[in-house]
This record gives C-alpha cells, structure tokens and sequence, in this order.
C-alpha cells in the first residue's frame, strides 16, 4: 500500500461553501486555470501501509487539507487510485461533508493485516488498498472514474494529483517512494506549487495532524542517546545521523546493532534496532553508520495498546565502515546486571510511558527496558515453564526467586517475578523444553541473543538454538485412598471432545488410573460436547464421556459412570460451537453413591430441601447452581451432586468460573495491572457461596466439597469470598501447602494456583491433599492444567 500528496486541481467546477453554508445555500465557484496550483483543497498526505508489517496503522489513508478561507463542501468528490502503471481508477473512496478552513479531513482506506493502532475517527471510509511503496492519487470533484492513462494531473475534475515512488504520472516528478512505516506527507500543508517531487517527503505517518516538515537538519546521536533513561526515545520523531555500532543480530525487516563504547549509566541501552522493511544487506560483525527517523513501534497492532513499544531507527540511510568484534554480552544474573527479585513496577499509576519515574535498580519493567536491543548473555538460564506452541520458553537468571520444588518460580501476591523473560524463535528454533531444564549455549555456558518485546513481553531472541540440560523432573502419583476415605479430585481435560482422538483419551485415563489413583469421585472441567469445536445444534456430551469412561477401564482403571447437564446452546463461552461444561465421574464398584434425583436442567436451579429429620438434600441431583444469575453470563454455570459415602451425605460442586483472558499483561504499560475479569469472578464466588450457605444453614455439619478450575489464585479476593469467615468457613486447600508446592498451572513462566479444592470445616480430620504434577510442566501434556485430589473421612453426625 501506499499514500500521497497535494497537487493541483483541474477544470471543473469547485464548490466551495460560503458563509452562506449556514443557511443551507452552497455557491458554485469555477475553479482556478488548468495549470494553476490549487488554493482549496490539496492532499497533504498518503499512506499504503496499513496493517502491514511493522506498520504503526491498521489501515491504508488520505489526508485533506482545506487551505481557503471558506468551508469547502465534498458531498460528490471522491478520492481514486490506481497502481504506478495502472490505468483503472475505479478503486476510490467516495466523499461526503465539509472541511473547515485550515483543517484537515481523512479518509480510511484498507488494511493489509492486523498490525498498528486504528486511525483517528475517520471523515469517509471504503475499501482503497493503495500501494506501500509507489501509486496514485487523484482528488476529483465526481465520483465518476477517470480514463486518464497518463497527464492525470490536469485531466477534467481533478482538484489534486500526488503520484509517488516509481508511479508513471505525477505532478512534474513523483514523489518519494514510501513504505509500511512511511507515508509520502506534503513538507507545508499550505503550499501546493505542483511538484511532487519536491513538495512531499517520505516521513512518520501522522494522519489528522497538520505539519509543517521542511527537511531538518539531521541530529548527531549515539545509541544510549537514542534509547534515553525511559520507556519513550526523548529523540522519538527526530531524524539522527552518525549513529554508531556493530551489528550484532538481523532478522528478515532489519538489524540490531550496538556500540561498543558505552556510555557509564547503567539505564540507558546501548543496543537499537533498525528497520530496513525488507531483508538487510549488513552482516553480523560490520561496523556501520546509520542516519534515519527515531520511532516508538507499538507491536500488537489494535490488540496491543497496552503493549510497550520498542525504539527504532526507520527509514535508515546506512553505511558499512569496516568490521569489528561484537560486543561481549552483557551478561544479566549473578555477578553482572542483576535483575529487581519482586517489583514488575510500583512508582506509577496508569501508563509508564508518561509518568516520568524509571528506576532499572527496583523496577523490573525499567529493568528490561534500559536493556532493550542490546546484546545479553544468561549464564545456563533456568527453565520455569514448558516451551509453548508459540515457540517461547520462560527462564530466570540462577538465584531467582521463590522457586518450587520442582524448579518453578512461585507466583505471589507481591512477587510476579520480574527475573523471568521469554525466550523466543524469531531468530533461531527454540528446543523443547520443561520445567525443572537448564540450557546452555553453543560450546559455552552462557546463552546469548538480542532483547526485544512482543505480546506483552520481553523477548530474549537467540541467534542459536540452545542446548537442553535434562533436569529429569518426574511426573508425580499420589497414593490411593483407605477403604475408609473418600477421594475426591478436579482434573480440567482442556477442550476434551470426540476429535481429540486416542492419544488425549488414552494419556487421560493413564493419569486417571496410575497417577491420580482412580478417585473414587471426579469433577471434571472443560467437557465439550459430542462433536466439538463443530458449531452445529448439538450439546449433548455422551460420547464423549462415555469414551473417557471407556479409556479408563481400557488402561486397567475402574468402571466409571457420569453425570451432567447439557448447557443451552452456544450460552456459556469458551471455544465457539463446544459448548464447554463441568461433569461428574464417580466409580461404581467402591461405597460411594451418586444420589439422583429428577428436575435439573440447563435453566433450572438445584435448590435445598430438607428431610423428616431436617437433614438438607438436594432438589434435583445433579443439579445446576443459581443458573439465572447474571455472574454466570457466558460462563459455565456450576453442578452440584448429591452423594452418599457409607450413609453420609456428600455435597459437591464443580466448578469452571471465568477466565482471566482480557486483564491487562504483567508486563504491559499500564501498571499496576487492571484485572478487568476479577468482578465476575467475584460475583461466581458470591453466588458459589450463597449455595454453600443455604446447605450449611440446614445443618452446620453438612460434609460439603467446592471444586474445580476457580481462574484465581489462592491469595485472591475471588478464594476469600469462597472461604467464607466465621464457623461456616471452608478450608481452601492449596492454602494449607508449603509455598513452594502451591501451583497447579504454569503461564508464562509463572507457577501459580488456577485450580481449587475447597471443603467444610468437619471434614478436617484425616484428610490428606495432593495437588498431582503431571501437565502443567511438561512441554509433552494432555491438559494445561494438572489435577488435585482430597482424600476425606466423612464421620458421622452424632460422631461428629
């Protein structure tokens, strides 16, 4: 795609509303001679990038300037393009309103992806997709296309023509050749003398933004100059010259490069990068001088608003002046650049771009960020997650954090970690990993790469892949319960359906059986229904049960039944059309009973009932809890069952509250984080709760278990509600472990508690909990999350 500048109009009559617009008369003015420069309307600006990659706009645009002193009214002007040999001219953007003078009117065109911000609110939209590099505008008062081939310009109607890059037509010459960061923009929007060439320049894009842009004298910078002691370049939109380095990594649009004479303050980075677009012509080792345009390249396009940006040099001018050594890494753990042990950040409210406090000393962000485009080393980095289907593996330096005790590091309320950083692939393939490894580098301890940011993280790009040092971590069994207890487990199945095929049934039941013991009762989370991800009508779950029951008893496990309730269709979020749902397995050849009782369904709630002994039972059993509340609102409304274990009664809900999907990243510019999906969540606790009470109101001793995947942590406000306070409290389980055995997922690096089991305060006696690690480490799981199971000894009341 590409854009465009002012020129001149041509024959035709030119409407321009006078003060008389106001009274609803527009007076018809005959433009100016054939060869004269408009006076009017000019384009100042064009841009074909959009959506592009590294483009900092999601869409393609033309900009308006309206440089009389009247109102000029555009109802039935349009704006054409056609390629820089093209002939068609019915790609065009017709027009409607007025712009006022002195001020600019823009107009939306394409979008060549999902990179860059949306633009400001546009005047007029349609579906232009202009060149990034070369084209041609024209700013005709109809909407009728030209026939023109060439000599457009002067061609009936005309009131503006920008040709640029190798376009076969222009106003006297094109103008310069742009690209997805550049937009041809008229140097003085008030002065239009019909010379492309010369009137525009290839510069930053700045739709809706007036600008007077004479070429400027380039500023002499070095790269710590660049970078500055803050998230924002202070140089940002400044052309520099002389900028000094040795390149030390290059991907297939640019380069890193860095110099080796730093400067002596540990918070300005001595490494940039410099986008060339396409793939660059330097080497690894050449020294080079480059001269270009200082920008902030948001990544993420109009998902990543909260991301930070990265500094860059871009339209570059550059120069090889010989070859030298690449910098020694700077290398980030003990005994070099130590990263901050807990704060991501905690001097600011709102956005670190603008808050003026960057402190790398105590500040993870600002940490990252005085490092960011240089070239790092980590001495065998420490493996605190699974490589991911994205090809990124999180590491900390040695010495990191609270770590669990089988070599995480532990997500806390006051600690997020800030050591960790993402190895990615951009640069070389990235090895399978878990946690618990250790990498190193190529014939050395030490791994090396650039540091970027991305999707809401620092990205340690390796130009190597790295070598993978087994840590032999073991996936864990627990140990079967007593004739005496009761084991109860959650184990969320991730999307499990029909299609998964034999390898996730089978690696399901395996862990069923031989590591989780075969429970004698099973809350499971994420059951899709019979045909999965298939959005058709269908909700019923059977066969997919019905298989995961068959695959248990195939891998030497017991005979298990089920029981569920199909949710109304396409009602409770998660994967279009698979109508995710909570469900029961309980064994059949043990003491426990599954206690059924009619009336459930997807709408109807379970409610407390009493017997002739004032003993609480369930309405319907299973049954669904409190489906009308609005907490529940494309989510999955939780199930309750009745069960019976030697007589005792035995309440249980499964539960699947809201994700966390939509907060703000750990990493993002607006700090502290904004859990925008804690409030649901909360409102899921309170109606959980609400249930819990209604039984325990009945009778205080009731043996009551909430389970399943909560999507908060242990610390979280979300577990507080659940636990409740006074005599009625329940025990929230993942609390009663050590620290460093409290995880039960890993994201991004970070072990933390998703997952919950929850129980009333008489079944304290006796019981054992094991959180059991067999997925969420491993880089080879069947779910993303690991399973949990409580072993219970439910007494009897008058024991009790």
């Amino acid at each position: 795609m590409s854009a465009q500048n002012r020129s001149r109009r041509r024959l035709g009559a030119l409407l321009i509303t006078s003060s008389l617009v106001a009274s609803g008369t527009a007076v018809a003015v005959i433009a100016s001679p054939a060869l004269a420069a408009s006076s009017t309307v000019v384009i100042t600006e064009v841009y074909g990038g959009g959506g592009n990659s590294g483009a900092p706009y999601t869409n393609d645009f033309i900009e308006l300037t309206n440089n009389s002193s009247s109102p000029v009214d555009l109802t039935g002007w349009s704006i054409q393009y056609a390629s820089a040999a093209g002939t068609s001219w019915a790609n065009k953007i017709n027009l409607t309103g007025s712009i006022a003078p002195g001020s600019v009117y823009l107009a939306q065109g394409a979008s060549g992806g999902a990179n860059g911000q949306p633009l400001p609110t546009p005047d007029a939209t349609g579906s232009v997709n202009m060149s990034a590099s070369a084209g041609k505008i024209a700013l005709v008062t109809s909407t009728t296309s030209l026939t023109c081939t060439t000599g457009c310009a002067t061609a009936d109607g005309v009131i503006d023509f920008v040709g640029y890059g190798s376009a076969n037509d222009s106003e006297t010459s094109p103008a310069p050749a742009t690209s997805n960061t550049t937009s041809a923009t008229r140097k003085v929007p008030t002065k239009d003398e019909d010379n492309n060439g010369t009137e525009f320049a290839a510069v930053n894009p700045s739709p809706k933004t007036l600008t007077s842009t004479p070429d400027p004298d380039p500023v002499d910078a070095k790269i710590h100059d660049i970078q500055g002691a803050a998230h924002l370049s202070p140089m940002a939109g400044k052309l520099v010259a002389n900028v000094t380095g040795v390149v030390t990594a290059k991907s297939g649009n640019g380069f890193w490069f860095q110099d080796p004479q730093p400067d002596d303050n540990p918070a300005t980075s001595e490494g940039l990068f410099v986008f060339t677009s396409s793939a660059p012509t330097v080497n690894v080792g050449d020294a080079v001088t480059v001269k270009g345009t200082v920008v902030e390249f948001r990544p993420g396009g109009s998902g990543g608003t909260d991301n930070l940006t990265t500094t860059e040099i871009t339209n570059p001018q550059i120069t090889v002046t010989g070859t030298a050594s690449v910098p020694a890494p700077t290398i980030v753990g003990p005994g070099s650049r130590v990263p901050p042990s807990t704060v991501i950040d905690d001097d600011s409210t709102g956005d670190v771009e603008t808050t003026g406090t960057f402190e790398p000393a105590t500040d993870g962000l600002d940490f990252w960020e005085s490092l960011e485009g240089m070239w790092l080393g980590i001495d065998q980095p420490e493996v605190t997650g699974p490589t991911s289907s994205f090809r990124e593996l999180p590491v900390v330096p040695a010495g990191s954090g609270v770590r669990t005790v089988r070599g995480g590091i532990l997500l806390q309320a006051a600690d997020s970690n800030p050591e960790r950083v993402m190895l990615d692939d951009l640069l070389a393939p990235i090895p399978d990993a878990s946690t618990g490894d250790k990498l190193t580098g190529d014939g050395t301890t030490v791994v090396t790469g650039v540091l970027d940011y991305a999707f809401g993280n620092f990205k340690f790009l390796v130009t190597k892949t790295p070598t993978v040092v087994d840590g032999k971590i073991q996936r864990e069994k627990t140990k079967p319960s007593s004739l005496l207890q009761v084991s109860v487990a959650t184990f969320n199945v991730e999307n499990l359906d029909p299609s998964d095929g034999d390898a996730k049934f089978d690696g399901l039941a395996e862990a069923v059986v031989h590591n989780l013991a075969s429970p004698d009762i099973l809350g499971l989370e994420e059951v899709q229904d019979n045909d999965g991800a298939v959005n058709s009508p269908i909700t019923g779950a059977d066969l997919t049960l019905n298989r995961l029951a068959a695959a248990i008893q195939e891998a030497g496990g017991p005979k298990y039944a089920w029981r569920q309730i199909d949710p109304v269709d396409d009602a409770e979020g998660g994967e279009p059309g698979g109508n995710i749902r909570v469900a029961f397995m309980y064994r059949t050849d043990r003491p426990v009973k599954f206690v059924d009782r009619a009336g459930g369904g997807s709408t109807t709630p379970t409610t407390i009932t009493t017997d002739k002994f004032g003993r609480p039972h369930l309405s319907s059993s299973p049954g669904r809890v409190d489906p009308a509340n609005p907490a529940w609102a494309a989510a999955r409304v939780p199930l309750a069952g009745e069960f019976s274990w030697h007589g005792q009664s035995l309440f249980v809900v499964v539960n699947h509250f809201s994700s966390k999907g939509g907060d703000d990243p750990l990493w993002g510019r607006t700090q502290p984080p904004v859990q925008v999906t804690a409030a649901k969540r909360h409102l899921q606790a309170e109606s959980v709760r609400g249930f819990v009470d209604q039984i325990l109101a009945k009778d205080r001793g009731a043996n009551v278990v909430v389970l399943g995947d909560i999507n908060d942590f242990d610390f979280s406000r979300t577990t507080d509600i659940l636990v409740g306070t006074g005599k009625t409290s329940l025990i929230d389980l993942p609390r009663t472990l050590p620290l460093k055995e409290r995880y039960s997922y890993v994201f991004e690096g970070n072990s933390q508690i998703l997952d919950q089991i929850l129980m009333s305060q008489n079944l304290k006696p006796g019981f054992s909990y094991d959180i059991v690690h067999i997925n969420s480490e491993y880089v080879d799981q069947i779910s993303d999350h690991d399973p949990q199971v409580v072993r219970l000894t439910p007494l009897p009341s008058w024991f009790r």
